[in-house]
C-alpha cells in the first residue's frame, strides 16, 4: 500500500503545490476564513467526501466512511488561519493581503490536509475503518480547537492526529516526539493598588511600581527555587502599565504577562502558587492586589502508541536516517491539546529548513518553506492513516 500511496501522491504533486501558494497568496485572519473554507471543501467534495461548512464559526469537517470492519474512526486536523504580518519574502505567490502573511505555515498544513484526503480517496481500497478531517480556524488566537469541540467536531472520533511543521529540521525530514511536545500556556494580570504621594517623600506613600518590581522579582526567583528544574515554568511579564509622571508616586500598576508549562500536575498548581507570592509582598507593603489568571491551552501530550504508529510509518517510507527523534519539546502552545483533553492524539514535525542556508524562524516576515517538504507530509499522514487499522499498530 505504501508505493500506492506514493504513487498517487507523487502524480498530484504538483496539484497539491498549485494549492499551497493559492492558499499563501489568499491568506484570512483567525475567525475570519471565509474564503479559505469555501476552497477547502470544495476540493473536499471533488474527492467525494461528505462535507460539512461552518463547523466552530468557519471550520470544515470532511469524512470519509470506511467499510465498518473497524469501527474506529481517526481524524485528521489542520489550521487555517494567517497572522497580521505583512510579508517580505518577494516571492511570486505571496500575500496580496496588506498586513496578512502565512507565517506560520497554515497554508502547508491546510494543503497537507488535502493531500491526504486526495491520496486515500483515490487509492481504490476502502479503509477498514472511517476517517474525519477537522479544517480548524483560529488557531493563532488558541480558540479554534474549543470552538470545533464546541460544535461537536470530534463526535464519533476514537484518536486524532496532527502535524506542524519546523524551519530548524530540515526538508525531508520527520520529527518524532514521545511524550510532551509542547508547553501549556496561560494568561495572567496582576493589579497593585497603593497610595499615590510625592516622589521625594516616598515613605509617605505606597510606591505601587516599588512593590510590582519586588513582585516580578520574587517570581522570577521563586521559580528557581520552589519549581521542579525538571519541570520548567516560564513566566513572563511582557506589559507594566501606569504612572503619571516622574515626580508622582504611582498608586495603581497593572502587570500583564504569560505563564508556559509542561507537566500538568505543575501547571495545576500555578495560580495558587503565584497568587501566594503577590499576596505575601502586597501584605508585607500594606498595599492591596487583584489577581486574574486565564487558562489558555493545556501542554500537547502524545499518545504513545499513535506515536510509535507515525514513527513506523515514516521510517518504513523515508528510512530511519530521515526520522529524527526530537529531544526537548516547545515552551511555545499549541491548540491540538484541546482535543487531547477528549482523545488520544499525537501531533508531529515536518521539517521545511533549507540544507544550504540560513532559515528565518515562525512568525517572521521572511519566513518561507522548502516545498520538497510537501511530498514527504503527504505521504508520512497518508500513509500514517492507512495504518491505524492494522493489527500490528492497534492500541
Amino acid at each position: 500500500m505504501l508505493d500506492r500511496i506514493r504513487e498517487v501522491a507523487t502524480r498530484l504533486e504538483p496539484r497539491l503545490l498549485e494549492i499551497r501558494r493559492h492558499l499563501h497568496a489568499h491568506p484570512e485572519l483567525s475567525g475570519h476564513e471565509h474564503q479559505t473554507a469555501a476552497y477547502v471543501a470544495g476540493v473536499l467534495s471533488s474527492c467525494g467526501l461528505q462535507v460539512r461548512e461552518g463547523v466552530g464559526r468557519t471550520g470544515v469537517v470532511g469524512d470519509l466512511p470506511g467499510t465498518g470492519r473497524d469501527r474506529r474512526c481517526l481524524a485528521l486536523r489542520t489550521d487555517m488561519d494567517a497572522l497580521p504580518i505583512e510579508e517580505q519574502t518577494g516571492l511570486p505567490f505571496a500575500s496580496r493581503q496588506q498586513g496578512i502573511m502565512h507565517a506560520c505555515g497554515h497554508d502547508l498544513h491546510t494543503t497537507l490536509g488535502l493531500g491526504a484526503a486526495m491520496v486515500l480517496s483515490e487509492l481504490g481500497e476502502p479503509l477498514p475503518g472511517d476517517v474525519r478531517w477537522l479544517f480548524q480556524p483560529a488557531e493563532e488566537i488558541a480558540q479554534g480547537a474549543r470552538w470545533m469541540v464546541a460544535a461537536e467536531a470530534l463526535e464519533g472520533v476514537d484518536a486524532i492526529l496532527g502535524v506542524h511543521f519546523f524551519p530548524s529540521i530540515p526538508a525531508g525530514v520527520v520529527g518524532i516526539r514521545y511524550g510532551a511536545l509542547t508547553a501549556a500556556a496561560d494568561d495572567l494580570e496582576i493589579v497593585i493598588q497603593g497610595e499615590s504621594g510625592h516622589g521625594a517623600r516616598p515613605h509617605e506613600a505606597k510606591d505601587a511600581i516599588w512593590i510590582a518590581a519586588q513582585i516580578i522579582t520574587m517570581l522570577q526567583q521563586a521559580i528557581s527555587r520552589t519549581q521542579n528544574p525538571l519541570r520548567p515554568v516560564v513566566l513572563t511579564i511582557g506589559q507594566i502599565q501606569r504612572g503619571r509622571a516622574a515626580n508622582v508616586i504611582a498608586d495603581r500598576v497593572r502587570l500583564l504577562g504569560t505563564v508556559r508549562s509542561l507537566h500538568p500536575e505543575t501547571h495545576a498548581g500555578l495560580p495558587d502558587w503565584i497568587e501566594s507570592i503577590i499576596a505575601s509582598i502586597c501584605k508585607t507593603y500594606d498595599a492591596h492586589y487583584e489577581f486574574h489568571y486565564r487558562r489558555g491551552v493545556p501542554s500537547v501530550q502524545n499518545d504513545e502508541t499513535l506515536t510509535r504508529l507515525v514513527e513506523a510509518a515514516a521510517i518504513e517510507a523515508w528510512g530511519q536516517t530521515a526520522v529524527e527523534r526530537i529531544e526537548e519539546p516547545s515552551l511555545g502552545a499549541e491548540d491540538f491539546s484541546v482535543y487531547l483533553e477528549k482523545i488520544p492524539g499525537m501531533m508531529f514535525r515536518l521539517g521545511v529548513g533549507y540544507p544550504d542556508r540560513q532559515n528565518p524562524p515562525l512568525h517572521h516576515p521572511q519566513f518561507e518553506i522548502d516545498e520538497r517538504a510537501l511530498i514527504v507530509g503527504v505521504i508520512t499522514l497518508a500513509y500514517s492513516i492507512w495504518r491505524y487499522w492494522q493489527p500490528a499498530v492497534k492500541g
